[in-house]
């Protein structure tokens, strides 16, 4: 399997109208269109994709559909997020088992695990399955961080290769790479500009479910072709939308946004509200002024 690299959509899951149901044939919609856009790598069922606002037939419903959609055409990686170990193992498990290309796994969220534990949570899950594992670091929702010299002990967890790296300090992109060498790829999960330029190989980005074309291209720019006046003029013309999900409003501008452009993908499941009505004109404004409105709407060869 080739190595991940690139920048990688951290999906929304469209939901019905009314929120009763995952709206499948959008779901197809949006996997095609992410990759006919450039997309280097698909991740459904993250923080973005309501991944605990689901049940179980719907998780499966979810990447049954992104995996068969995809076709191969791009590595798809699956949450696997669970705060029992248990239940991290039969994810990863059922990730494999509908021929996913990899795993994220955020770290349990609710009871403060020590270093100890952490280990033994992720090196049960890689050693359950066969597939490349992302650790996830997000300490904002994650109740807890790992820090460079946790994710370097992790590092030596047969399978555990890659790291999501969510937090506002870009430093770490250089001290993770400095502490594990050739066993840990960087991928960023918010300052992806600013991490490139220091090693970070991918990006798991949230954007590029408005923006797949740019947010790929923003990664190709500096890591491939190294253009960094073409790089940061990029960079700067997206920054708007990147903003606009940097935040709390992630699911509900991201969805908000799709909508605009011709893609309904329902709201947000409670507790999370839709965005409101004023910040909506504003969000229309930005993507107006990237000339994206209405892009979806009626694409030849968007539909499923």
């Amino acid at each position: 399997m080739k190595p991940f690299r690139g920048t990688y959509t951290v999906m929304i899951t469209p939901f019905t109208a009314d929120g009763s149901a995952v709206d499948v044939p959008a779901l197809k919609r949006l996997v095609n269109w992410q990759i006919e856009e450039g997309i280097h790598g698909l991740i459904p069922l993250g923080s973005t994709g309501e991944f605990l606002s689901m049940t179980r037939e719907e998780r499966e419903l979810v990447i049954e559909t992104c995996v068969k959609t995809a076709a191969g055409r791009v590595p798809v990686l699956i949450g696997t997020g669970a705060e029992w170990t248990r239940d991290g193992v039969d994810y990863a498990k059922e990730a494999e088992r509908f021929g996913a290309d990899g795993i994220m796994v955020i770290p349990p969220f609710y009871s403060s695990p020590t270093e100890d534990e952490l280990f033994e949570h992720y090196r049960q899950i890689a050693e359950a399955i066969s597939l490349p594992v992302m650790i996830y670091n997000n300490p904002a929702t994650a109740n807890v961080d790992l820090t460079p010299p946790i994710v370097a002990r992790l590092s030596r967890i047969d399978n555990v290769k890659y790291i999501k790296e969510s937090t506002l300090e870009v430093t770490r992109v250089r001290d993770i790479i400095e502490l594990c060498g050739d066993r840990m790829t960087v991928f960023a999960g918010i300052l992806g500009y600013e991490s490139f330029w220091l090693g970070a190989q991918g990006w798991v980005a949230v954007c590029s479910n408005l923006l797949p074309r740019d947010s790929a291209k923003l990664f190709e720019l500096v890591a491939d072709a190294k253009d960094q006046p073409a790089a940061l003029a990029l960079y700067k013309k997206i920054l708007p939308i990147v903003r606009w999900v940097g935040g709390h409003r992630y699911v509900s501008a991201s969805k908000a946004g799709l909508g605009m452009m011709g893609l309904p993908v329902g709201a947000p499941r409670a507790p999370r509200l839709p965005l409101p009505q004023a910040d909506m004109e504003t969000l229309r404004t930005d993507l107006a002024a990237l000339g994206v409105i209405d892009s979806l709407r009626n694409r030849p060869n968007a539909a499923a």
